[in-house]
């Protein structure tokens, strides 16, 4: 009787819950306050411990004060939102637009292009749909470009920020993967585990969002090929050739050596994923700064140059400066470290002073302002989300709700690949109504132990629960990538075109996914080579 009093309830706890939020309240409230009122229900009713409680700020403060994981969140934000504030974002997709314009579906080619480094640069699909709607969307309809595919290309560009490394949500989701594979190897007798780090999922989640650009843009030129008016080339003449170089070299060279450093620094083992967060956020800002005042750049120049010098010699040379003899080499690599650690802070102050003073045409406030708002914004959200679900979570496991995970997915038929197709689309449908973050840390939790109890490799699985999340983010007519655009699009762009313009992303989506549930390879493979 007290089993199946609890399972009611944990299944009540879940209705509600999807209740309140398709009511809009907000998701962090609407979790305590639903963990909170049914823990009072079950503690009425004899099926709820109160004490469990007693567990909740040891489980707040080490899941996320001292996480080190989830400081990489405000850190990419900033570098999103300060790539995008500082004109770097427009300034890419105008000149990768000139660059391949003179192809028909050239302007197709450059937004998925570009959709691909804001992914690998911001994280954020809000922003990189909500970025390239306002500024290609006008240009492309102006061009002749068919509406639907016009749209459809933006939203799918955009939500490639979802499995596209590094991304917050691989971020956040690799911490959750990461905590579930050690609860399911403890459940199964394993007391040392191999650890999976958010630098596995990076490594796991970068051919499939390759192998995603790859095929968005065979159906762009399938498109240009088949109907050669639904995307005209743009006329020689009105490409600025001289200057092609020049602009080219100016846009996309510095956010391609900020991604690579980033990237390259987490798939390398040199820095972990919060490192290199702050490497990203320190290269935007001198990014921006540079691309405030660009006639008086040196400082920037010189610290950019200042930095690498600094990583060779971290890398060649013994810097330590506690030690009883120092030689001769080593200290004048020292002195050359201090001196660029000097030229590196000239240069961040400069580009800091240069955010902080200029100010954002269309709004009128400064950029660093807006900047550390918009990170603050974010940044909180997460974190009273991340509060709200460990009271949920907390709650749904006292009244038994583990077990009765479990007991579902197990029972299945189809073994663990009948449980699989389940919960992915439990998540493909709640990506419908609730934002990434409330999927992560509510479901996940829940659902990862159990599936990694059955021998399913944890960045496989991080990897399909976030392109089935991107999926989700596309499809007519919850779809959030939609509604962001919907917001941006002109009125002669209509609703329905915008859904008859995802659709066929929709299926390279649902194909890309069955390709990698059938060959996991294609995620484990480039983990175990870089980190075994």
């Amino acid at each position: 009787m007290e089993f199946a009093t609890k399972e009611i309830l944990d299944v009540m706890m879940f209705a509600v819950l999807c209740g309140l939020l398709l009511f809009g309240y907000p998701v962090a409230f609407s979790l305590a306050g639903t963990g909170l009122i049914f823990a009072v229900i079950g503690s009425v009713l004899g099926v709820f411990d109160m004490s469990i409680f007693g567990a909740l700020p040891s489980r707040i403060f080490g899941t996320s004060m001292t996480n080190e994981v989830l400081i990489a969140v405000p850190l990419f934000v900033f570098m999103g939102v300060m790539l995008e504030r500082s004109k770097v974002a427009e300034e890419l997709l105008e000149t990768m637009g000139m660059m391949f314009g003179s192809m028909r579906g050239g302007l197709g080619l450059s937004v998925t292009i570009v959709g691909m480094l804001l992914a690998a640069s911001t994280g954020i699909v809000g922003a990189t749909v909500v970025t390239m709607g306002l500024l290609s969307l006008p240009t492309m309809l102006r061009r002749g470009y068919s509406p639907s595919l016009a749209t459809g290309s933006i939203c799918a560009a955009g939500t490639l920020g979802q499995i596209i490394p590094p991304s917050i949500v691989l971020v956040l989701l690799g911490d959750q993967i990461s905590n579930a594979y050690v609860e399911a190897q403890r459940a199964i007798g394993n007391w040392s585990p191999e650890p999976v780090s958010v630098g596995d999922l990076f490594a796991g989640s970068l051919f499939p969002g390759l192998m995603l650009v790859a095929m968005y843009m065979i159906y762009q030129l399938g498109m240009a090929w088949l109907k050669p008016e639904s995307s005209p080339a743009i006329p020689p003449e009105e490409i600025d050739k001289h200057n092609m170089v020049k602009r080219i070299v100016h846009a996309l060279i510095p956010p391609i050596v900020l991604i690579i450093s980033v990237l390259g620094s987490i798939l390398s083992g040199v820095a972990t994923p919060t490192e290199a967060a702050a490497v990203g956020a320190l290269g935007a800002l001198m990014l921006g700064g540079l691309r405030v005042d660009e006639e008086h750049g040196r400082p920037i120049y010189l610290a950019g140059l200042a930095l690498i010098v600094m990583l060779v010699l971290a890398n060649t040379m013994d810097l330590r400066m506690g030690r009883d003899e120092i030689p001769f080499t080593d200290g004048v690599a020292i002195f050359v470290s201090l001196v660029c650690c000097a030229v590196l802070g000239w240069g961040v102050w400069t580009a800091f002073l240069r955010t902080y003073r200029a100010l954002i045409p269309e709004t009128g406030v400064r950029v660093m302002q807006e900047v550390m708002r918009s990170t603050m914004r974010v940044s909180a959200m997460v974190f009273v989300i991340l509060i709200g679900a460990s009271i949920f979570s907390l709650v749904f496991r006292g009244l038994g709700g583990d077990d009765l995970v479990h007991g579902l997915l197990k029972d299945l038929p189809g073994g663990k690949f009948g449980a699989i197709f389940v919960v992915m689309a439990i998540m493909f449908v709640l990506g419908f109504f609730l934002d990434f973050i409330e999927i992560t840390f509510v479901v996940v939790p829940v659902v990862a132990p159990v599936l990694l109890m059955m021998d399913i490799n944890p960045v496989w699985l991080g990897v399909m629960m976030a392109m089935n999340l991107q999926t989700s983010f596309l499809t007519p007519p919850f779809g959030f990538a939609l509604f962001y655009l919907r917001g941006v699009a002109p009125d002669s762009v209509s609703t329905m075109a915008i859904y008859r313009g995802v659709l066929p992303f929709v299926l390279i989506q649902i194909l890309g996914l069955i390709l990698l549930a059938t060959y996991p390879a294609i995620a484990t493979w480039l983990p175990k080579i870089i980190f075994g």
